[in-house]
Formats: structure tokens, C-alpha cells, sequence
């Protein structure tokens, strides 16, 4: 597994970067870092970009449905980037547990995805 975060400087947007399973460890890092974002900016928008991508470790899971339930409202924008079918679904599966805006795009529209989340 290969995991990511890089804060924008100086706006409210993180670029999530995974490769293979996302495991329990990658949100020890992801959790405190966006935690800090919303600290400083209020709403945030996540550009979440997926290679290779399996899915969740089981631990994982857990670790994200909590923060779901945390953050339901502190996420402005999500742009998810993918690869394949079942990835485009997750914008739909993630709807129900944030306010946020969903938008997938292939990974041909990774520019796209990026623009879309740095527009105002």
C-alpha cells in the first residue's frame, strides 16, 4: 500500500494519493492531518485519487465510517479520481454519510478533478 497527503498551501484542499489496500495506519495520518485542515479553514474539499486501489483493510473501515459520522458536514467538495466501475460507485456510496458535493472522475480527468476542486 502507498498512501499520500499533501495539504494545498493556503486553501482548504488536501490531495489524497492511494495505491493498493488503505490500511489502519493510513488514517493515523490521514485523520490528524484533515482534523488540522478543518481546524484551520472550517469546510475542506479532498481531492481522493486512487491507483491500483483494493478497497479497505477491515480496520480501515472502521476508521473511516467514524470519521464519517465525525466530519458529515466539514467536508465542502470531494473529488474522487479512479480507475475503474466500481470506484466510480463509492461517489454514490459516499453520499449519504457527508453534505459534501461527489463528483468522480476517470483517471484521463485527473486535471479536471483538480480544477473542479480549486474552483470557487
Amino acid at each position: 500500500m502507498s498512501f499520500s497527503l499533501t495539504e494545498v498551501a493556503d486553501r482548504n484542499i488536501l490531495e489524497v494519493s492511494v495505491t493498493g489496500k488503505l490500511s489502519k495506519e493510513a488514517y493515523e495520518e490521514f485523520v490528524p492531518a484533515t482534523e488540522a485542515a478543518i481546524a484551520k479553514y472550517g469546510k475542506i474539499r479532498i481531492l481522493f485519487q486512487m491507483h491500483d486501489f483494493h478497497g479497505w483493510e477491515m480496520g480501515a473501515m472502521w476508521e473511516d465510517i467514524k470519521f464519517d459520522i465525525k466530519h458529515f458536514a466539514d467536508i465542502e467538495r470531494l473529488a474522487i479520481v479512479g480507475e475503474s466501475k466500481w470506484e466510480k460507485g463509492m461517489s454514490v456510496f459516499c453520499r449519504p454519510f457527508t453534505t459534501a458535493k461527489i463528483k468522480y472522475f476517470d483517471v484521463a480527468d485527473a486535471q479536471a478533478a483538480r480544477d473542479w476542486i480549486h474552483e470557487a
